[in-house]
């Protein structure tokens, strides 16, 4: 089992170089960052993963450039992967995701996923001047763009939201970067299964399991193998013995958590009740712990 630490939701941006170093010495295999382009003061549209529709990060969080904030990472570390979850790569231009995630890739030695969703907030798309209701063909589209910019070829493209004649990209990705999908409503899991990965939200083993064999089949319909997907999902169970057999035999290598972070689906703490997480030594602390009572246990 490949473990994640996902960094959303901390504010404290100096923390960050720190968090991912120690994750890694922890024996984490990768780290997440999330993506906001702009967040709009006035926001009607419910958040789709809260009971109540309500956001669960304050207004004022900060939300720096995740590919920036990527290869800083990578600069300062060894060998832990780098990746957006998510990313909205369809607020922005092919040029722009191609470039950002080439460069990081590039300067990591290769070691990003790039995780994107067409996204849910509908106020963000109005203030960038992105139709909201055509995200997921343009998200497909740039996907479809990215994938030749990254492979280092000349060519011209005529689509339903881009066109141009021939361009090329440099630098390239040293290896080919994998495109992980987060979501499970149809269009997402759609889109994961035509990619290379999916990023699933909390849900039990039973949950994911069902999802990952629907877009398995889902993949062979489309002609692909299942042996080179990689789902990663997020747990809110424990990870024990029995769960982690479930999991692989089912073709999910993966799991992110954030051991720091209290969440309504939270079973299991890795801090002293009462713990300030927003000091650097307390999330440490958790990654400690969850090194040692989860990764230490299985892998």
């Amino acid at each position: 089992m490949r473990f994640w630490l996902s960094m959303m939701a901390v504010s404290e941006l100096d923390q960050l170089v720190e968090l991912a170093k120690h994750a890694e010495e922890c024996g984490f295999y990768g780290v997440t960052y999330a993506d906001h382009l702009i967040m709009p003061a006035n926001i009607e549209t419910p958040y789709p993963y809260t009971a109540d529709g309500k956001l669960f990060w304050p207004l004022e969080a900060p939300w720096p450039d995740p590919w920036i904030t990527l290869a800083l990472l990578g600069a300062e570390t060894k060998h832990i992967h780098l990746a957006t979850n998510i990313y909205l790569a369809a607020l922005r231009d092919p040029f722009t995701v191609a470039r950002a995630v080439s460069t990081t890739a590039a300067f990591s030695g290769g070691r990003v996923v790039c995780g994107v969703s067409a996204g849910w907030l509908k106020e963000e798309y109005d203030a960038a001047g992105v139709d909201f209701a055509s995200r997921g063909r343009r998200l497909d589209e740039i996907l479809a763009v990215c994938r030749r910019l990254w492979a280092g070829e000349t060519f011209s493209h005529e689509g339903e939201f881009f066109q141009f004649d021939s361009v090329i990209l440099r630098p390239v990705p040293p290896e080919p970067v994998p495109v992980w999908v987060g979501g499970k409503a149809g269009p997402a899991l759609r889109r994961a299964a035509a990619n290379d990965g999916w990023l699933g939200l909390p849900g039990t083993v039973d949950d994911n399991l069902a999802i990952v064999a629907r877009m398995h089949d889902m993949r062979r319909d489309m002609g692909r193998t299942v042996d080179d997907f990689r789902p990663c999902v997020s747990l809110i169970e424990p990870l024990t013995e029995s769960a982690r057999t479930r999991l692989e035999e089912g073709g999910i290598g993966d799991t992110a958590a954030i051991p720091w972070f209290p969440t309504p689906w939270e079973v299991e703490a890795f801090l002293p009740e009462g713990a300030d997480i927003t000091r650097l030594s307390v999330k440490k602390d958790a990654i400690s712990r969850y090194a040692d009572r989860v990764i230490a246990k299985h892998t």
